[in-house]
């Protein structure tokens, strides 16, 4: 039996947490909030609930796997409910696609909207289940903890089967022939904090989630599946410390021994894994004479994802034009994004609006609870930050064109802007998504799981293998319990 600790509370170390626990070690986990789950936040204003992210859920099996690791039949604790019609796109001249769960729903809008994408969705649907199941069986259930694990043959090929040279644009340009058909799609790039213009076909992969397996939604609220990750960590030993925040990791001979406590209690460890954004907590963690592959320099030349802007609105009553999840389109898509990678935000932003009390009215009984999103550019010192209350009139007034009267309905508000994420989250540059994904190779040499200078040292989170999203997230904290689990003493 070893003793772990870990670093970070979010999706990915209680997942390691679990994994490692239901394999006999004796396991600690050190978060700094008061919550634990990262991300997966609770927001509570007046009688309004909020989950702060994510608001869309794949891949429930992967959470219900985690639970049962642990001993506990997820029926008991929490369900996944599918909404079959999911997301609405709209556009500025009135164009309406509804993304769905059905292929029969689907083919009967595309013979409207996209004679060509409806003649070719089924080809488009094994496309990309089968960029899907090469992730899956190469990709997402396996580390990365150094150079070596690249030079398979088999990965060699899977990485060559999974389109690495087309990006995803010109991928569903393929199969669909209106731009706003391509657009609605496009959109699964920021899922990865990228642009779709350069991210690679890879991550077309998303499209079969959503289109093939469903989204799906927690009664309650998605961050109920924190909280039951919660209840599985405790109910199998996890010993869980809120409030309490690392200052250092001790080390000594190319090891860690243990962590500093700001508190100035000192916790002793036979093995570390750090979950959070690898390229903020790592640095701040260890001394950089101690990490001579992860210099600082190496740091800053890690181009950040994607940060968000952040609405959080509670209605007086309720829109009925408003679906669950629901886009309101740029009408310029790609310079939407090549101002986003100036560093500026779009002055014509893609609103997301999620709207969870259309499928559950008991999280906000008075009116609709509007998390609303658009993409932002990571933090820089370089640049002053944006008025708040500024860009959130451009937003609201978008909505006004689109027919979508907010502001003269908002009861309770609180605006998070990428700074707040970077502050209350530890994200580099205030990114979600961790390293962005905007280059051939990015999606695949992300940071390694493992330490290349602390041989007892583990990282796991969004930012490393297999990459963002709450699934992955998870699949990354029992990828590493397992390596852990499995390494000689």
């Amino acid at each position: 039996m070893k003793n772990i600790v870990i670093v970070g509370g979010g999706l990915g170390g209680l997942s390691a947490a679990i994994h490692l626990a239901a394999d006999g070690h004796h396991v600690k986990v050190f978060e700094k909030n008061e919550h634990f789950g990262g991300k997966m936040k609770s927001i509570e204003i007046d009688r309004y609930h909020f989950d702060f992210g994510p608001n869309t859920i794949t891949m429930p099996q992967v959470f219900l796997e985690t639970i049962r690791k642990a001993g506990l039949d997820p029926e008991e604790y929490i369900a996944f409910e599918k909404i079959e019609h999911h997301t609405r796109n709209a556009f500025p001249d009135g164009f309406v696609l509804d993304f769905s769960s059905s292929t029969t729903f689907m083919k009967n809008q595309l013979k409207k909207l996209d004679p060509k994408g409806a003649i070719r969705y089924d080809e488009f649907l094994k496309k990309i289940e089968s960029l899907y199941q090469l992730s899956h069986k190469h990709f997402l259930h396996r580390t990365f903890n150094s150079w070596k694990d690249y030079l398979s043959p088999s990965l060699g090929r899977a990485f060559l089967q999974v389109r690495p040279n087309q990006t995803m644009h010109d991928f569903f340009h393929t199969y669909f022939e209106n731009p706003k058909t391509i657009q609605a799609l496009d959109r699964y790039a920021t899922y990865i904090g990228s642009n779709p213009y350069v991210a690679p076909a890879t991550f077309a992969m998303i499209a079969h989630l959503e289109l093939t397996d469903g989204v799906y939604y927690v009664p309650g609220g998605n961050s109920k599946i924190a909280e039951v990750l919660v209840k599985a960590a405790k109910h199998i030993g996890v010993e869980l410390y809120n409030h309490s925040k690392v200052k250092k990791i001790i080390t000594s001979k190319g090891r860690a021994n243990g962590l500093h406590l700001e508190s100035g209690q000192v916790v002793e460890a036979d093995e570390v894994v750090i979950n959070g954004d690898l390229l903020k907590a790592y640095p701040d963690l260890v001394d950089e004479q101690d990490r001579p592959n992860f210099s600082n320099k190496k740091v800053r030349g890690y181009e950040p994802s994607i940060s968000g802007f952040v609405i959080l609105a509670g209605l007086e009553g309720k829109i009925d034009q408003l679906h669950h999840h629901h886009l309101f389109f740029s009408t310029n898509y790609k310079k939407e994004f090549t101002q986003l990678q100036n560093g500026e935000y779009a002055d014509d932003p893609t609103v997301y609006i999620c709207t969870s009390s259309k499928s559950d009215s008991t999280v906000s009984p008075d009116g609709d609870n509007c998390f609303i999103l658009v993409n932002a550019p990571a933090t820089s010192k370089d640049r002053e930050p944006i008025d708040p209350q500024e860009y959130k009139q451009v937003i609201y007034n978008k909505l006004e064109r689109f027919g979508i009267s907010i502001k003269d309905k908002v009861k309770v508000e609180q605006i998070y802007t990428p700074e707040d994420i970077r502050i209350d989250f530890g994200a580099f540059r205030g990114s979600i998504y961790g390293p962005a994904a905007n280059k051939k190779l990015d999606a695949f040499l992300r940071p390694f799981n493992r330490s290349q200078d602390l041989e007892n040292v583990w990282f796991a989170g969004g930012s490393t293998h297999p990459g963002g999203g709450s699934p992955m997230v998870v699949l990354s904290g029992r990828n590493v319990a397992r390596e852990i689990h499995n390494k000689q003493s």
